[in-house]
C-alpha cells in the first residue's frame, strides 16, 4: 500500500518583503502503478507470442456472420412549422466615401 502525499510548506516570517512560500511534494507509486506495468508486460508478452506462432487460434466450424433480415417499415409522422420569410430588394441611395492616393516623389527622401 502507498503512503500519503507528503506536504511540506516553508513560510517566511509575516511582514519579510519580497519572499514567497514554496511548496515541495513528494509523490510515490503506489499498488496502481505497480499492477499497470505487470498488465502493461502481460499484454505485451501475449502479442508477441501471438504475432510469433507460439499462441494459434483454432475454431471448430466456419468463421462467418449470422443472417440476419431486415424488413421495411415506415417512416414516424413528423410536423413542423416554419417562419415565413420574405425575401426582396428596394431601391436606397447612399454615399460613398473616396480616397485619393498620392505617390511620393522618387527623391530618396523616404530612405532612412
Amino acid at each position: 500500500m502507498s503512503e500519503p502525499v507528503r506536504e511540506t510548506v516553508y513560510r517566511p516570517a509575516p511582514g519579510t518583503p519580497g519572499t514567497t512560500t514554496t511548496v515541495v511534494q513528494k509523490r510515490e507509486g503506489g499498488l496502481g502503478r505497480t499492477l499497470g506495468i505487470i498488465l502493461l508486460v502481460a499484454v505485451a508478452l501475449f502479442a508477441i507470442a501471438w504475432a510469433t506462432g507460439f499462441i494459434n487460434f483454432d475454431t471448430s466450424g466456419s468463421l462467418r456472420a449470422p443472417d440476419v433480415k431486415v424488413e421495411g417499415g415506415e417512416l414516424p409522422a413528423v410536423q413542423m412549422e416554419t417562419a415565413d420569410v420574405n425575401v426582396g430588394t428596394k431601391e436606397t441611395t447612399i454615399e460613398v466615401p473616396t480616397v485619393d492616393v498620392d505617390k511620393p516623389a522618387d527623391d530618396g527622401s523616404a530612405k532612412r
